[in-house]
């Protein structure tokens, strides 16, 4: 256990900010994986820059590596385009 005031708060600001940064993971991958289960081309092209734009938060605040988020991007904007 943390013996000192600030470890101690730190470890609650380390806690909340772990719980928001895994909601905020979950929530952008069942985004994609609604975007690949979509079949029409109008609905995936509206919920691709939905999703593009939540990779792109999360990459920004290195939840996920930025390079990751290039990655899906690029996957799903393939996809969108092959429908």
């Amino acid at each position: 256990m943390a013996n000192h005031k600030s470890a101690i708060k730190r470890i609650r600001a380390n806690a909340a900010k772990r719980l928001s940064n895994r909601y905020q993971a979950k929530t952008t991958r069942n985004a994609i994986k609604k975007l690949r289960m979509s079949t029409s081309k109008e609905e995936a092209a509206g919920m691709l820059t939905k999703v593009v734009s939540m990779l792109d938060r999360l990459a920004k605040k290195n939840v996920i590596h930025k390079n990751k988020a290039s990655n899906n991007k690029s996957r799903l904007t393939r996809f969108v385009n092959s429908l």
